[in-house]
């Protein structure tokens, strides 16, 4: 993506907005390997990215501390009928250009987030059709039953419809293909920080928005008046300026630091698990093998091939050595153990070599194969790594592969563009339901927003029945047993390859609190700095 070097949103280009009058008022710096992506609410689904624009942007819902739905721009909600959702809007929220927040601004931005460029139409597919009832009130009506509605519109963020139509910006800028829109580069939300400034690779700045509603209702709990982000790619340099006090806040502390950290006299260690799993993911859909030696077909569409890499990988190594003992192996595609099927937790391939090679022998590669291995290296904990580690353990059963290290930016335009042979992946957040996972990432791609995440691009008709079931499934159990069965499925054959679950350590300079949350987001609206 091709940008200048500097925006200024226009909204803020008056000096001093939103200066707080508490006298304890205070600036967030904060830092992680990774940039700013892009400031449309519906173009990249990415972590640091969501966490930014969800100070800036609202939903209609929003998660307390112990990640629980609760009301945000809906006041209240309630289902009319099988089909019908009716939420009720709060009244007297503005966005920050000053315009009023109405129906008109949800029912577009559920729209915009259903279009073809949208990186959230896998969630807003699924809801439906929204209808204004009037400034206040809007109804969903959904093409069939959903279990998970109240989850799958937490994840769109609400734009002003007038605002976006004034900039041309009706259609979710198309990150894959490095599209530049106006709402890639400012931002109007409602939510408690204005986007002031984005400097890309440098840094990017927001500022308290006091005319924030959550202020009257007691949202406000902290004293954090401007919000600076720092992207520093090195570990080094990045834990110095947290120790000498040029930043209060590390988002991804490297692992090989934490025990020294822990002994600082400048430096916390806030830490929990994350609501993340960690995978790798094979191009299936491709006729022929993308990047390798192998001519006239592709390796990854036989399950020996897929199985053998599985019992190829050493996870309990890469936990002690790699992750220092900050991850959890799994065999599981669902980002939290406590929504996971006890059956799917096992990996269903131990680590075992001979047993690979012998699969890949069966499979008609006897001398093993070339081919790539493509990955963030600041994206995930210790993501470069993993790879290194993966490249290592592979390469022992003969399978060498070609080590591709990118940027996050770069990373997931290739992968959205399906360039790769094999890539390393990330899934999880607050919603931890496995129905988030089987719609998104494991059904094949339809068209609908199923399968959008489906990089590998594998299909199994018989998964795909499974899927669809349990999104229309309303009786517990009988959505358990299928939720189950699928995920079970996807094991058996191999179509992915879970390794482990990311513990989550964050570093903050002594005396800065923070709420560390298993969905791994930073909210400034709770942080206190001295």
């Amino acid at each position: 993506m091709r940008l200048p070097a500097f925006f200024l949103a226009a909204a803020l280009a008056l000096g001093g907005l939103g200066v707080s009058a508490d006298a304890t008022a205070k600036p967030l710096r904060w830092s992680s390997q990774g940039d700013f992506l892009t400031a449309d609410p519906h173009a990249m689904n990415e972590g640091v990215n969501n966490t930014i624009l969800s100070h800036v942007y609202e939903r209609l819902t929003t998660r307390d501390k112990e990640l629980r739905l609760k009301p945000s721009l809906a006041a209240r909600w309630e289902q009319v009928d099988p089909l019908t959702w009716r939420f009720h809007l709060r009244k007297g929220v503005r966005f920050h250009d000053g315009t009023p927040f109405t129906a008109e601004d949800v029912v577009f931005s559920i729209e915009r987030a259903q279009l073809p460029s949208s990186n959230f139409k896998a969630f807003a597919s699924n809801l439906g059709k929204a209808r204004r009832v009037d400034d206040h009130t809007v109804e969903l009506v959904t093409p069939r039953p959903s279990p998970i509605l109240l989850e799958e519109i937490n994840t769109i963020q609400v734009m002003s419809r007038a605002w976006a139509l004034k900039h041309g910006a009706a259609k979710p800028q198309d990150y894959k293909n490095s599209e530049d829109t106006f709402a890639s580069r400012n931002a109007n939300g409602t939510g408690p920080y204005r986007f002031v400034s984005w400097e890309p690779e440098v840094r990017t700045v927001l500022r308290q928005n006091p005319d924030w509603w959550g202020v009257a209702d007691g949202r406000f709990e902290g004293n954090v008046t401007e919000v600076t982000y720092r992207p520093i790619k090195s570990d080094a340099t990045r834990m110095a300026a947290l120790v000498s006090g040029e930043l209060d806040f590390v988002l991804d502390p490297p692992l090989q630091d934490i025990a020294r950290l822990r002994k600082s006299a400048q430096v916390a260690i806030v830490e929990g698990p994350e609501n993340r799993v960690i995978f790798l993911v094979m191009d299936q859909g491709s006729e022929q093998l993308r990047f390798g030696n192998v001519r006239g077909k592709n390796p990854f569409r036989d399950a020996r091939v897929r199985q053998a890499l599985s019992h190829a990988i050493d996870t309990e190594a890469i936990r002690a050595q790699v992750m220092r003992g900050l991850s959890a192996p799994t065999g599981s595609m669902v980002p939290s153990r406590m929504t996971s099927p006890a059956t799917a937790e096992p990996r269903p391939y131990p680590y075992d070599p001979a047993r690979a090679k012998q699969l890949l022998a069966e499979a008609g590669y006897p001398n093993g194969l070339e081919t790539q291995l493509m990955c963030p290296n600041n994206r995930y904990v210790n993501d470069e790594r993993i790879c290194t580690a993966l490249s290592a353990m592979f390469a022992k059963v003969g399978v060498k592969v070609t080590l591709t290290l990118l940027p996050r930016a770069q990373f997931f335009q290739k992968v959205d563009q399906g360039d790769f042979a094999m890539h390393l992946y990330g899934w999880g957040g607050a919603p931890t339901d496995p129905g988030l996972v089987l719609g998104p990432i494991l059904h094949s791609q339809d068209g609908s927003g199923r399968g959008d995440f489906n990089s590998g691009k594998f299909r199994d008709p018989a998964l795909d029945r499974l899927i669809q079931r349990s999104e229309t499934e309303l009786d517990v159990k009988r959505r358990t047993a299928l939720l189950e069965e699928a995920l079970l499925r996807v094991r058996a054959e191999a179509y992915t390859i879970p390794l482990h679950r990311q513990f989550i350590p964050w570093a903050v300079r002594k005396g800065v609190a923070v709420h560390h949350r298993a969905d791994n987001f930073l909210e400034a609206t709770w942080v206190r700095v001295p």
